[in-house]
């Protein structure tokens, strides 16, 4: 046999040979080793750890990578070397991301009633890229070049290095994020804007009854209206709060204070909807409590004989809307529904799942809206302001792929529990309760900002060309937000406009402005300086894989709404083979084509890549529904770094030998790796699985379940029972920690060996052939490998 066919049948027996040696955990494991001081943003083109090392970040002049990564640290210098290498060129900006507690928040800068100060001609803000000269009169922009006067009330002198002496003493000159407070030339209609509203929908339909989603709505809102976001934890938040209730017919209160009950106003016309009240519908939680609380204990009681089934949808967001609208103020709808609106109203649906036109050419088209009602409605309501949560409750298809433009388009979220029933009682089971009220509870009260317009400049050379995510653009640089919460991420890439020089870098700025919980309107400024090279073994060596995949993902779940998936699937192979064979070519030492060499930073490339096409978006197995899919599909497209790398490699912890405080080294995502003896936590960002082997010790399972048989583990369990002894604490702890890290809670859900629950939990194993077809990780890398030497040859 030939060499290289020798070496590829060595690599299917042993992949560990084909990976000249190479372990996968042992990259993540090395970078934590090698990550022992805190990280400093101070060095142009510095690559940041690891998103699965923890770290410390001191910013000293560009963006923590909390808020911004980029996939290449070193861009190319031109649009032929960025073209010849085809690794794409991005980043992933989290512009109001949640900071640990040992790193402060941006620091807010007030530059009076001037505002702030900014380049004339490309208008990029006061930032540590601004070069004072003139002795400090005139600033030259770091973006543009252009020279700009420096106002009077801002001149400072320079030091005997040009730079200003008060360099330190402003956030501005020497930090990478930092916020402005805005003056009201920044304010819609050049007017201050008031402080947001929260309005309450809620599906009163017969399923939204039957299934307890209306009474555990209406319990956990109670205790929610003290969780309302505030901005100083101290004072009482400013948001003010609605409710409206809706079948076919919508039911607006009036919860003023001064009542003793609450009022009910019934529309019926929702051909032309209206808000029949002004005065009572938004109020101010503590002033108006006892009414609120009186209404929420009686919706339940109100519908509970209801025999109406049908109900409306895009009425319902247009009340909100023109709620707000009428209060003079942005907001977020928060909205409670059950099935697909089949109702006779603006936005009625039908049922179009049809499991045929799956591989087929025309399967985009059920990822596409099926009317364009709710782009439009979008359009209106990021105008407002108004941003929208939808949370699901379908015990069959109700079109998420319709229901989420709206959502998807204001900034907003879409939550989904499928097959959503409480117990006979209409009480919910704990674990159910739970796992609706955190996640209630995590949007309600996070860090939000209204009415947001991003923009992204960038220095000569390069400029944003393309943008993923939750938001909508009316034209070519504005990201529009009618919300923008702090777990949103933008992935914007860059395309080459002219020559770059390594000697200058490339620089971005990313300015969001905003209007805060409290109703201030605001400036969150991002910089980021990269390195620029004219070799690409200076680009290899400066990438990222997990934003690369980040980046690769969003194309591709973009990609699936204009093109089959199969297309998708063999674009994004292609593509990664280019990248992997141009660094062969040009930058690896000479060597048998037998072996596959890799960049030393794209080491897990292939097996992330395999992940996100054998993800059920790209090749859904039979059991995988299309809202499921379209509802993984807009869930992606906002997710950060960390996010998309957990979901895609999913963490597998073995927890035998737990210790508190420690975290054991992962294993990979291989049914080879787990023991029959073992017990192991897998999490995939949206789940939490713990596996249990069929012949693990039983004092191990005495320590963890309180039971020493396997047979007694209860696998319908949530939450681990609180027991006095030392692995049990660690594992309630490690899980703790783990939902802590996320931005939507995870459920637990306990799998026992040969249980049926096993396949749910096999299909995140992710190195192992999947059940819809998609390649094992050793059989894809042989792929790719030959993909690499065709193109070679």
């Amino acid at each position: 046999l030939p060499s290289s066919l020798l070496h590829l049948r060595h690599a299917l027996i042993n992949p560990s040979l084909f990976l000249w040696g190479f372990n996968f955990i042992q990259v993540i494991e090395d970078d934590k080793a090698k990550t022992t001081e805190p990280f400093t943003t101070g060095v142009r083109g510095q690559a940041p750890p690891l998103v699965t090392t923890n770290f410390q970040v001191q910013d000293q002049g560009n963006a923590s990578p909390r808020f911004i990564r980029c996939t290449a640290y070193n861009m190319p210098c031109t649009a032929d070397m960025a073209k010849q290498s085809q690794v794409p060129l991005a980043a992933v900006i989290k512009p109001l991301a949640t900071l640990p507690p040992d790193e402060p928040p941006p620091l807010v800068v007030d530059h009076g009633e001037s505002g702030p100060i900014r380049c004339n001609r490309c208008k990029a803000y006061m930032c540590p890229y601004m070069q004072f000269i003139e002795g400090g009169r005139r600033f030259q922009c770091g973006f543009c070049s252009c020279v700009t006067e420096v106002p009077p009330h801002y001149f400072q002198h320079l030091d005997h290095t040009g730079k200003r002496v008060d360099c330190y003493d402003r956030a501005e000159l020497s930090l990478g994020s930092y916020e402005f407070l805005a003056t009201v030339d920044y304010c819609k209609n050049n007017k201050l804007p008031q402080p947001p509203a929260f309005i309450f929908l809620i599906d009163v339909s017969y399923n939204a009854v039957k299934s307890g989603m209306v009474n555990i709505v209406c319990q956990e809102l109670k205790t929610l209206l003290d969780c309302l976001p505030r901005e100083n934890p101290e004072a009482e938040s400013a948001v003010r709060v609605g409710f409206v209730t809706y079948n076919k017919v919508l039911h607006f209160y009036n919860v003023k204070s001064s009542l003793a009950q609450p009022q009910m106003m019934v529309v019926s016309d929702v051909s032309d909807m209206f808000v029949p009240l002004l005065d009572g519908f938004l109020v101010n939680v503590n002033e108006s409590r006892q009414v609120i609380e009186s209404l929420l204990d009686q919706i339940p009681e109100m519908f509970a004989d209801t025999r109406e089934t049908e109900t409306v949808f895009g009425p319902v967001i247009q009340a909100g809307l023109e709620a707000l609208k009428a209060a003079d103020c942005a907001g977020k709808l928060f909205v409670f529904h059950t099935s697909l609106p089949i109702a006779e109203a603006p936005g009625k649906l039908k049922n179009r799942e049809d499991k045929k036109l799956i591989g087929t050419d025309k399967e985009k088209s059920l990822f596409q809206p099926q009317v364009g009602f709710y782009s439009s409605l979008a359009k209106e309501c990021v105008a407002q302001g108004c941003c929208v949560d939808l949370f699901l409750f379908p015990n069959q298809y109700v079109d998420v792929a319709t229901l989420g433009v709206v959502p998807v388009s204001t900034g907003g979220s879409v939550y989904k529990y499928t097959y959503f029933q409480v117990s006979k009682s209409n009480s919910a089971p704990p674990s159910v309760s739970l796992q609706i009220k955190k996640r209630f509870e995590r949007d309600v009260q996070k860090l939000v900002g209204f009415d947001a317009v991003m923009r992204v400049r960038t220095s000569t050379g390069i400029r944003a060309t393309d943008f993923f995510g939750s938001f909508y653009m009316s034209n070519t640089t504005d990201v529009e937000l009618a919300g923008l919460d702090c777990d949103k991420a933008i992935t914007v890439e860059f395309k080459h406009d002219d020559k770059l020089s390594e000697e200058t870098g490339a620089l971005m700025q990313c300015a969001v402005l905003y209007t805060s919980c409290s109703g201030q309107r605001r400036l969150r400024i991002h910089n980021m300086a990269v390195n620029c090279c004219s070799q690409l073994a200076d680009l290899y060596r400066n990438c990222e894989t997990d934003t690369i995949i980040n980046y690769f993902s969003k194309y591709a779940f973009r990609g699936i709404l204009s093109n089959p998936t199969k297309a998708v699937r063999e674009t994004l192979v292609n593509q990664c083979a280019q990248i992997l064979a141009c660094y062969r070519k040009n930058c690896a030492s000479p060597s048998s084509a037998g072996q596959l060499i890799l960049p030393e930073c794209m080491k897990l490339l292939p097996v992330y890549l395999n992940c996100v096409l054998k993800s059920d978006v790209l090749l859904p197995g039979a059991d995988v529904s299309l809202d499921d899919r379209a509802y993984l599909r807009q869930l992606i497209s906002c997710m950060d770094v960390a996010e998309t790398h957990v979901f895609f490699y999913p963490r597998l912890l073995p927890v035998m030998k737990l210790e508190s405080g420690s975290l054991p080294v992962a294993v990979r995502d291989s049914e080879e790796r787990l023991s029959k003896g073992g017990v192991y936590l897998l999490e995939t960002g949206l789940h939490l699985f713990l596996w249990v082997g069929a012949s693990v010790q039983q004092e191990l399972l005495l320590n963890i379940f309180g039971t020493p048989s396997f047979s007694q583990i209860d696998s319908n369990m949530t939450s681990l029972p609180v027991l006095d002894n030392p692995i049990s604490q660690a594992l309630r702890e490690l899980i703790y920690s783990f939902r802590a890290q996320r931005s939507r809670y995870m459920k637990l859900m306990v799998v026992k060996q040969e249980d049926r629950a096993e396949l749910i939990f096999r299909h995140f194993l992710v190195e192992d052939k999947s059940a819809s077809g998609g390649a094992s990780y050793v059989d894809f890398l042989c792929h790719m490998h030959k993909e690499i030497r065709q193109l070679l040859s």
